[in-house]
């Protein structure tokens, strides 16, 4: 069923693949607070579809087409991903601390890095991957945006965001997903995106979120956006030419 869907369309595969998270993990969040531990269903969910779509790739040998492979760009060509090393701290500009005990800490963990799996796999392999044979220009913009956009579902599930962090959320995400879609075109690999993805996401549990006031919350949003939209415009200048429209 998945490779009619696959052959018949691949944009429809990434979108189903994208509804199907969105949902799936959501579920999960508001399952794991019924049960009263933070992530413990979430993880589960995660753990399954992070399993159940390189399984599918492997299958029909699709993992280096969606970059599930080694780099082929070295690290002084990436500038030895200096700005992603500083991205990756923001979540301990203003402190750390323990938010919950040692079990939630680690389902935390671990679900971040299936999230992170999953978003690079799902927006930059399937999603762009699908749209970059109709255009380049295109295809970037749109896997950006849209994970940027995506990240709004965190009003509705259950995970208690606040309007004004989310919107700031949604900002810098889609400079992220910029920055990504950028170092996947470099690399041909998206084994750097899934590991600064998770970390970026799995460290936010050790952030002293009252030490956080508004301001910096706008604060932390102009300097993430700019430090990986700078990022992403410098490799996509060392591209430049690589790559018809």
């Amino acid at each position: 069923m998945l490779k009619k869907l696959y052959d018949k369309s691949k944009i429809r595969f990434a979108v189903a693949w994208i509804i199907a998270y969105c949902v799936l993990m959501s579920a999960g969040d508001s399952l794991s607070a019924m049960v009263g531990i933070e992530k413990s269903v979430t993880l589960a969910v995660g753990l399954l579809l992070s399993a159940a779509l390189p399984i599918f790739l492997q299958k029909h040998n699709l993992l280096k087409t969606y970059g599930l492979c080694r780099s082929k760009a070295s690290a002084r060509s990436m500038l030895y991903y200096l700005p992603v090393l500083l991205m990756l701290s923001a979540n301990l500009w203003y402190g750390v601390t323990f938010n919950y005990g040692i079990v939630e800490t680690v389902l935390y963990i671990l679900s971040m890095f299936c999230v992170g799996f999953l978003e690079e796999v799902v927006f930059r392999g399937l999603l762009f991957n699908a749209m970059r044979e109709d255009g380049l220009k295109t295809a970037v913009i749109v896997s950006s945006v849209t994970f940027g956009i995506g990240h709004i579902i965190n009003l509705f599930n259950g995970s208690g965001a606040e309007l004004l962090p989310n919107l700031l959320q949604i900002v810098y995400a889609t400079a992220a997903g910029f920055m990504f879609v950028m170092m996947y075109l470099k690399t041909d690999s998206l084994i750097g995106c899934i590991a600064a993805h998770g970390l970026f996401n799995a460290i936010s549990i050790f952030a002293n979120e009252s030490n956080v006031t508004q301001g910096r919350q706008i604060l932390t949003c102009v300097l993430l956006t700019v430090i990986t939209g700078a990022y992403a415009s410098y490799l996509a200048r060392t591209m430049k030419g690589r790559e018809n429209d």
